[in-house]
């Protein structure tokens, strides 16, 4: 009974994905079709087809596109990934004046929503001077504390502290001690991060606030563009969607176990 439970909601929650490819193989009549259909009944690709040679006539090559959103998406997400786990241990294992303060405030920083703080962001940002360049899309998303809190609270969970007493009585330094022994204990937290910090940074690269040459704009602004075109893209539109879909679903595919195993241990539901 469980068992058929959980499938039903699986299948529940899975119908906004199945929907969204559905779509994007119907023809043009079938999607405004009345009353809808939720299956397509003459499947087609001619949606992605269109989306390609659309990509054709862009004023900036669809590879610069491609090279924007995976540079960005890759280097933000390895630095956020080593920033959090750095800045997690101290918290987790260290004793200093003042780290349940600091603590608290981390967990603060997550009641605040990305539209509270635009307008801090946008300021540090321009006093910097990295508008219009990578870094804007990069460097405020390592404000993001909530990779923090998860390896601290895995590392907490995880990782006792006579292995940390062992390994510095054998004369381990501080980070000897974290790149052979923390690191390697956090995967699951690192891998769940890097998840979060992919999915985001994918879909951050059409930031109009930070970036306004075109050359320096992601995949999903090429997209957005090539789907603004009226009804008569709207099956291009439903292609685009299921194409940005693919790479953080590959990723969350092959990191999921580690997911479940730090929400467990960080208490997160």
């Amino acid at each position: 009974m469980i068992f058929m439970f959980l499938a039903v909601v699986s299948l529940f929650m899975a119908l906004p994905l199945v929907y969204a490819i559905v779509q994007s193989l119907k023809p043009i009549n079938e999607i405004f079709a009345y009353p809808p259909r939720f299956f397509v009944q003459r499947p087609t690709i001619s949606n992605f087809r269109q989306v390609f040679i659309l990509s054709d006539s862009l004023w900036v090559p669809f590879t610069r596109y491609l090279f924007n959103s995976v540079f960005v998406s890759v280097i933000g997400t390895v630095i956020y990934v080593l920033i959090s786990t750095a800045a997690a241990y101290p918290l987790a294992k260290g004793k200093f004046a003042g780290k349940a303060l600091v603590f608290n405030m981390v967990v603060w920083t997550l009641l605040f929503t990305t539209e509270v703080t635009a307008v801090p962001k946008y300021l540090v940002v321009a006093k910097l001077g990295l508008v219009d360049t990578y870094w804007a899309l990069i460097f405020p998303y390592f404000a993001n504390t909530l990779g923090v809190f998860l390896v601290r609270q895995f590392i907490v969970s995880s990782i006792p502290d006579s292995t940390l007493e062992a390994a510095r009585i054998d004369g381990a330094s501080e980070y000897r001690i974290f790149r052979s022994i923390v690191i390697p204990s956090v995967k699951p937290a690192w891998l769940t991060l890097t998840i979060l910090a992919f999915k985001d940074l994918w879909n951050g690269g059409s930031s109009g606030d930070y970036i306004y040459s075109e050359s320096l704009k992601g995949l999903n602004a090429a997209m957005s563009s090539i789907a603004a075109g009226g009804l008569g893209r709207t099956g291009a539109a439903c292609a685009v969607a299921v194409l940005m879909m693919i790479p953080p679903i590959i990723i969350f595919l092959y990191s999921q176990s580690s997911v479940m195993e730090t929400m467990t241990h960080s208490g997160l539901k």
